[in-house]
């Protein structure tokens, strides 16, 4: 069994070296928050005309609150327009949103599906209808909902120059389950954690699926959104880093949205999202390799965010059960390769107990649930991650497509399930 130690060892050597400096970045935003902060407020924010970009494939219960919050921003809703593209829609999703006072468009595309064909027809009817364009361009899902100071707090940060802003990703059903719950944590660590440390650090951040924003001049220089793999809005972060721009995170603007709560639905999202990692790292990992030598941190870190730690451990898994077998053919104890597997387990577990720990705690006031179901959606987290395994594993063999996710939860429907909550929406 010396081959399985010493192939845990180079494993766990890999581990270490890719993903250590995520660790690094937890201390950041409470060492540095408030000294950027300041800097920011100094800093007079200019008013800018923006676009705001809705992609809805049959959201009827939903698309009327994001519309809605969109309208009670405390931004000029002057400079604000929005504009919906309803999608292969059978519902009256096109109804409702004209209703509530968007421009909508409308596409029938069976073959070119997903969200980036339906932004790329967006933004065409868009170059056509407003050929002066806008300053910049705001997407969003149907299932949104945002804090009245969003647009305001994307502004701000946009005003000081950079090209392509992201935001703070919050859930609306965050105590619904623990998968849910899963997501959510997992978004909140990855806003906190990972996108906030970015920018303070100076380095850059990735969008991450809603809630972005991006500049006139991204568009005139990728075109209609060219971006067409399974997870376009990777793509997107990635091809932007690879041509030198920095996405900026605006901490101060909060959305909510909806997790999924079935397993089956759950499966379904995350295994389109592995197979877009894997399409991503496909086209691009040559370029960002490249970069890496350059000596682009960046590249390297959007590398470990596309060919994702639970890539890495379902190898592991194979690779220690495998060896296993093979040296209990010749005469091993397989036995041993069932407690090494054990033990990586136990680590990650108590690992991902710690990350989320600690953005439990950090995060409180932000979780929309009760105290107990926050406590206890800690010590499923590391569960709900180990879901991923089988899905990375599934996602080499499987034949990639997309489908949507069906979306439920109203903003009329939290205020009579949550009564004794305080909500921003």
């Amino acid at each position: 069994m010396d081959t399985l130690r010493m192939t845990n060892y180079i494993i766990a050597v890999v581990f270490f070296v890719c993903y250590t400096y995520q660790f690094l970045y937890i201390p950041v935003p409470w060492l540095l928050a408030k000294r950027k902060a300041a800097k920011a407020a100094a800093l007079e924010a200019t008013p800018h005309n923006y676009a705001v970009l809705i992609c809805a494939r049959n959201e009827s219960a939903v698309i009327a609150d994001l519309i809605g919050s969109l309208r009670s921003q405390t931004y000029d809703q002057s400079l604000l327009h929005i504009f919906v593209l309803a999608d292969n829609c059978t519902d009256d999703t096109s109804d409702i949103a004209r209703s509530a006072g968007a421009t909508v468009y409308e596409r029938f595309n069976n073959v070119q599906v997903g969200k980036g064909y339906a932004l790329q027809t967006l933004l065409g009817h868009l170059e056509q209808d407003y050929p002066a364009g806008f300053d910049g361009y705001i997407v969003f899902d149907a299932d949104n909902i945002l804090d009245p100071g969003y647009i305001a707090a994307m502004n701000r940060t946009f005003s000081q120059g950079y090209d392509i802003v992201t935001s703070y990703r919050n859930s609306k059903n965050y105590g619904d389950n623990w998968i849910s719950a899963g997501y959510a944590l997992w978004f909140l660590r990855e806003s906190r954690y990972l996108n906030h440390a970015r920018s303070l650090l100076g380095t850059s951040c990735a969008v991450s699926g809603t809630g972005f924003l991006f500049s006139r001049a991204v568009l005139e220089e990728t075109g209609p959104w060219p971006f067409h793999l399974l997870t376009e809005d990777i793509q997107f972060s990635v091809h932007e880093i690879l041509q030198g721009r920095k996405v900026a995170f605006a901490p101060d603007a909060v959305l909510y949205d909806e997790q999924p709560t079935t397993f089956r639905q759950s499966w379904r999202q995350r295994m389109r999202w592995s197979q877009g990692y894997l399409q991503v790292f496909r086209d691009y990992g040559a370029r960002l390799l490249r970069g890496i030598f350059r000596g682009s941190f960046s590249c390297f870190d959007m590398s470990m965010a596309i060919m994702p730690a639970f890539v890495l451990s379902t190898v592991s898994i194979l690779v220690n059960l495998t060896l296993g077998v093979v040296g209990a053919l010749a005469g091993d104890n397989l036995l041993v390769a069932f407690e090494s597997v054990g033990q990586m387990l136990l680590n990650m577990y108590l690992t991902l107990l710690v990350l989320g720990g600690i953005t439990t705690v950090t995060e409180w006031n932000q979780i929309r649930t009760s105290s107990v179901k926050k406590f206890v959606y800690v010590f499923t987290f590391p569960l709900f991650m180990f879901t991923y395994i089988p899905i990375s594993l599934a996602a080499f063999f499987c034949k990639p497509q997309w489908k949507p996710i069906e979306h439920r939860v109203s903003a009329a429907h939290l205020r009579s399930r949550d009564r004794q909550e305080v909500l921003p929406f």
